[in-house]
């Protein structure tokens, strides 16, 4: 009963936090265009833009840690999912991930009902091959960034926090002109739900297979660069073990 309960919970706040994550960016967008008053390339207004993307992310980082486990991007969900046990791994393509990009939608429909032409999402500005490359590679980097985090309890939250961020920023910058630049298939999907475009070659490609293709690769790839480590000195403190028993016995 109880790990049925925990179950609920999680999908509430995957649903909440993806409603919460695609409406951020529109209120990113309004504060620095409407309320600010800055023009769409200007200087001063990227810096603000910027700034205010690194709080937004510190803020989402802190709801995931309050939620204990809530997220808003499916590809955080599976790098996890796939070094878990097989029946998490079902919870979370089954039910999280569909969680998720439900809330995204919902989260889209109602910034339209109540900004009519605030935007259409990430738009494809190279062919399928060239943006698939580019998700794909941007995953590949985000992930193994965040596989390498975990792995660093040396780090505070706060630091660990800032890292991920201004490299997810970063990332988000260099793919923005290509693709977006977004590594988060739900977030993108509620945006092509509303536009009608869910089921085209492009998204299904470049946003959805590309991104997890990309995930894929860089939890095997972090395995073979930080797995071997770790067992080795594991392998050691077995051999030590008895080496010390024996001296304590002569």
């Amino acid at each position: 009963m109880k790990k049925m309960a925990g179950g609920w919970r999680l999908l509430a706040a995957d649903f909440l936090m993806s409603f919460m994550w695609v409406w951020s960016s529109v209120l990113n967008k309004i504060f620095v265009h409407r309320i600010l008053g800055y023009g769409a390339h200007e200087f001063e207004g990227e810096i603000v833009r910027y700034a205010v993307s690194l709080l937004n992310m510190f803020f989402f980082t802190f709801m995931c840690k309050a939620a204990r486990g809530g997220h808003y991007n499916p590809l955080t969900l599976l790098s996890a999912a796939i070094s878990g046990d097989f029946s998490n791994f079902l919870f979370v393509l089954g039910a999280r991930i569909p969680t998720q990009v439900v809330g995204s939608i919902y989260g889209v429909r109602l910034i339209l009902d109540t900004f009519p032409g605030i935007g259409r999402g990430p738009r494809l500005s190279v062919d399928i091959a060239k943006g698939a490359l580019t998700e794909g590679l941007l995953t590949f980097t985000i992930v193994i960034i965040s596989l390498g985090l975990s792995r660093k309890v040396i780090y505070s939250f706060f630091m660990n926090t800032w890292i991920s961020s201004v490299s997810k920023l970063t990332l988000h910058i260099l793919g923005s002109d290509l693709t977006g630049g977004c590594m988060n298939p739900a977030s993108v999907m509620g945006w092509a739900f509303a536009n009608g475009e869910h089921i085209t070659k492009e998204h299904l490609i470049v946003y959805w297979l590309a991104p997890i293709e990309g995930t894929l690769a860089a939890v095997w790839v972090f395995r073979i660069l930080a797995g071997p480590k770790e067992d080795k000195t594991i392998a050691a403190k077995k051999d030590d073990t008895p080496q010390l028993k024996t001296e304590k016995l002569n």
